[in-house]
């Protein structure tokens, strides 16, 4: 049976409502008084923005991963959403907007759709994915970050150097920066890709819980989870990080030709505005914690995480751009076409390339930091200066090295002169490495064999291993405070003196990678 509501019922009902209206009402004058409160000083840090109404503006999506190389841009952009208090919208016209993709594939995926119009990849590994991608002609247009320390190898008590990796369990994430890394430490150390035990696994995080469960000796994991693994394991270290090898892992951003044909002049101030906020952000702290706001609000992570990503990269500007596309005809430091080619070499060798890769003149695009070389004047965007290494001391001498390269120069007996021979195996076996370790010293180590005295041999060697520096010093623009000079003689050798064979062997020239 229905009820049928009285005169006062009615009343009450419709005060209700009223009340109600009134209470919401008296809320957004409150919401919006303390919107204005919270924008009324420039020293405040603002990171709250509206969701713009984006029917009819240009919209530039851009897919990123969990990581805080990117702050430039998302800096610029005062958010991840598109939104009219973006520099990017106010200055040049038009929204970008980041799309947070942690899942690799799917950003594969997302890209080739036109779900995005920009994807970040990293030029190393971008090698064992180009020729996948081919028909929609990737191109890659800048470079965002190196990393500085985000990406580090951690080990079990008991391996102190490149070289007792060998045999061991070693977890990382398969044809990612943490393999590449993985390479690159291994060549330093003298060994190969077969001489580990290689553990598989999906991603750097999978690493550092393989490696604090204790079922692997080694992983290759992502800042800040090595603290945690150095924390959680007894007896366990950082081996070394790309603080050290800091000229490993690049990241860049790849598009399609035919986007970039379509849409280069807003592609043009895309860089701009992001090497701008890059710029920014590494002269000031006050920039460097809004940015941690704006990823913090962007990914969901701790602020605190995000303020040491930040500072475990390298935020580049316009001048490192022109030294990794090697238009700076002053730069002795490792490119993105040498880091490129590298990797094409070593993927290959450990079989992840089976068939030759496009050339870098066809996927390193640096026509649109070409078209912007006003930005060269511009605050901030100098290049990175090289690291500055402190005049050699004894306690530096006895350093223990992370790793060591053995490398035969065959000097004539009672010679310390480099033909141009020596000066070419000197090239090709070491000096990538030395550009890309750029963050520490390299010990070079005189050997000879045992024939003559002992102490000619020791004087002799060590004069062999400073022509050795003297060659990367005077042709490569090494810093002279980065080498640590050593004649070890006839006393630590690698093989029996008392043959042809093993004399060969033990005269050597060792390159030592020692923590600056």
């Amino acid at each position: 049976m229905k009820t049928k509501l009285t005169p006062f019922a009615k009343i009450l009902i419709v005060a209700g409502i009223l009340g109600a209206i009134a209470l919401i009402a008296d809320q957004l004058e409150l919401w919006d008084h303390f919107k204005k409160k919270a924008g009324s000083t420039e020293s405040e840090v603002e990171t709250e923005v509206e969701d713009a109404d984006t029917d009819g503006e240009k919209v530039i999506k851009i897919g990123v991963v969990t990581w805080g190389g990117y702050a430039g841009g998302q800096f610029f952009n005062e958010s991840f959403k598109p939104n009219k208090k973006s520099r990017f919208y106010k200055d040049y016209g038009f929204m970008v907007e980041f799309k947070l993709l942690d899942d690799f594939n799917a950003s594969r995926e997302a890209w080739k759709n036109g779900d995005i119009d920009l994807m970040w990849a990293t030029i190393d590994a971008f090698t064992t994915e180009v020729n996948g991608l081919a028909t929609h002609e990737p191109r890659v247009i800048y470079q965002a970050d190196w990393s500085r320390g985000g990406d580090a190898v951690v080990v079990r008590r008991g391996i102190n150097s490149v070289s007792e990796l060998k045999g061991k369990k070693v977890a990382f994430a398969e044809m990612t920066p943490s393999h590449t890394f993985l390479l690159w430490l291994l060549d330093a150390g003298g060994l190969k890709y077969s001489d580990i035990e290689a553990v598989k696994v999906a991603n750097a995080m999978d690493a550092a819980k393989a490696f604090k469960s204790g079922t692997v000796d080694a992983a290759v994991v992502w800042s800040p989870d090595d603290a945690d693994c150095v924390a959680s394991v007894a007896g366990s270290k950082v081996l070394q990080s790309t603080k050290g090898a800091s000229n490993i892992i690049a990241d860049v951003f790849v598009a399609k030709k035919s986007y970039i044909d379509k849409n280069r002049k807003d592609l043009e101030n895309l860089l701009r505005g992001w090497f701008t906020g890059a710029a920014e952000i590494n002269g000031s702290d006050d920039a460097r914690r809004k940015a941690s706001k704006i990823l913090t609000e962007g990914m969901g992570l701790d602020e605190t995480f995000f303020y040491d990503a930040i500072g475990n990269v390298r935020l580049c500007t316009y001048g490192d751009n022109l030294n990794f596309y090697g238009l700076n005809t002053d730069f002795k430091g490792i490119t993105g076409e040498q880091i490129y080619n590298q990797m094409e070499k070593k993927y290959t060798t450990a079989g992840y390339i089976t068939s030759p890769i496009a050339n870098w003149r066809l996927i390193g695009d640096p026509s649109l930091l070409k078209a912007i070389g006003d930005m060269k004047d511009k605050p901030g965007q100098a290049a990175e200066g090289v690291t500055e290494f402190t005049e050699v001391t004894e306690e530096v001498v006895k350093k223990e090295a992370i790793s060591t390269k053995q490398v035969s120069i065959n000097f004539p007996s009672g010679s310390s002169t480099l033909d141009e021979n020596m000066k070419t195996i000197i090239d090709l076996q070491f000096l990538d490495i030395a550009k890309s370790f750029a963050g520490a010293r390299i010990r070079i180590e005189g050997n000879t064999d045992n024939k003559g005295s002992r102490a000619s041999n020791v004087d002799i060697s060590k004069k062999r291993a400073q022509a050795v520096a003297d060659y990367l010093i005077n042709e490569h623009k090494f810093d002279r405070n980065r080498f640590i000079i050593v004649g070890n003689g006839p006393d630590m050798p690698v093989a029996d003196n008392g043959t042809d064979a093993g004399r060969a062997q033990n005269r050597r020239t060792d390159f030592k990678l020692v923590e600056n």
